[in-house]
């Protein structure tokens, strides 16, 4: 009965030409817009994709690798490339820099962004990732707002990558070495290096070196004199001997910290052109920044602190960069191997995130004589660094 009255209805339509028009530009129609729907939803991912790679090759540039080319050429399908980006972070890979020179020409940092293998890809995403189907016409590269501007083997790499948690933070791993080392490149390329933010979102690098380097506070106000600074300070006794034992770790065969720390150790005389020893005269380095910038707008953060408690001192930077309070307790543990806090699993990621072998060395046994040498030779400058920051940071 039911098919009788299913081919009454077709015949129906079928021989009376106006209902058949009508059947036929309904199913035309509904065709169009199925077929719409597709490419619509196909074109969506594009966007996402090309941002991707085009950050990919922009810090590839950066950091001097070329792992997505490497992948093209082997012959990957656009489907599984965009499978393993999206699997990635869109954050830059951090740059490999390489040893240089014994003492005082190394780069600043060591494979900075060396995440422990034990816990997962380092290009894991940390903070709450962008939406994949924003455009790159909803995106920019801007010169970068806040700059983390030292000091070496302070802690500014685990300032960093707690920072990179927050949502409104865009930063690129590498350090970039514009303002010391690559000058003459120009800001176009400096931008060039920079990721992609949306509007309100800030962009950040680090380079520790510019604390110390000469030229960078006016080339720095040069670029914007409302760029906000932030130094990461630790005991500079101890500092020096982790930067020595970075360099031992190097090059094994280079003589003992009690011999570089002095020009002549029978008179007690300490030798300030090794630059482990020089960068701690934090004092008389921020003179040279406060030629250009106000003390207000350099922001200081304790390294001791920063590994006592991270929580603490993330929630004076995002204070000082104007941000909501997104960082705190809950995003940290203490890994008491290490003896440094690490990010707990961020969502989606099945493993917590700690920097890498390259940080938390055991650190060579120093003469205690050589040590209080040492403190004695600094106290004069950190007091008078105290009363340049107003901040004891109890280093006496």
């Amino acid at each position: 009965m039911e098919y009788s009255l299913l081919c009454n209805g077709l015949c129906v339509v079928l021989f009376n030409p106006v209902k058949y028009k009508l059947f036929f530009v309904s199913i035309m129609l509904s065709l169009w817009l199925y077929m719409l729907y597709c490419c619509v939803g196909y074109a969506s991912t594009m966007p996402s994709y090309m941002t991707d790679l085009e950050q990919g090759k922009e810090l590839q540039f950066a950091a001097g690798t070329d792992t997505d080319h490497q992948s093209d050429a082997s012959g990957a399908s656009l489907v599984s490339r965009l499978v393993s980006k999206n699997e990635s972070d869109q954050e830059a890979p951090s740059a490999r820099t390489a040893s240089r020179d014994l003492l005082n020409d190394e780069v600043d940092s060591d494979r900075s962004d060396d995440w422990d293998e034990t816990r997962g890809d380092h290009r894991g995403c940390l903070e709450p990732c962008i939406l994949s189907n924003f455009s790159s016409a909803s995106e920019s590269k801007k010169l970068p707002q806040a700059i983390i501007i030292g000091v070496k083997k302070g802690g500014t790499r685990a300032l960093l990558e707690f920072l990179r948690v927050h949502p409104d933070i865009r930063a690129v791993g590498a350090e970039p070495h514009f303002f010391d080392r690559n000058y003459h490149r120009g800001l176009g390329w400096y931008r060039d290096l920079m990721p992609r933010t949306l509007e309100g979102q800030i962009t950040m690098e680090k380079t520790p070196s510019y604390f110390v380097t000469r030229e960078a506070p006016a080339r720095i106000h040069a670029m914007s004199h409302e760029t906000k600074l932030i130094v990461v300070v630790r005991d500079p006794v101890t500092r020096a001997i982790s930067d020595y034992t970075q360099t031992l770790s190097k090059k094994p065969d280079i003589p003992t910290f009690e011999v570089l720390t002095f020009k002549n150790r029978t008179t007690g005389l300490i030798d300030t052109t090794w630059s482990a020893v020089q960068i701690g005269l934090y004092a008389k380095h921020l003179d040279g920044w406060l030629q250009f910038f106000p003390i207000s707008q350099i922001l200081f953060v304790s390294g001791e602190w920063l590994i006592r408690d991270p929580a603490g001192e993330m929630a004076r930077v995002q204070d000082f960069l104007g941000l909501k309070r997104i960082i705190t307790d809950k995003h940290f543990y203490f890994n008491h191997t290490k003896g440094f806090p690490c990010l707990k699993k961020p969502e989606g990621s099945s493993k917590p995130h700690c920097l890498g072998k390259t940080k938390g060395r055991t650190h060579p046994n120093i003469d205690q004589d050589v040590v209080k040498c040492l403190r004695d030779f600094y106290r004069p400058f950190n007091k008078k660094f105290y009363q340049m920051t107003g901040q004891d940071f109890g280093w006496d």
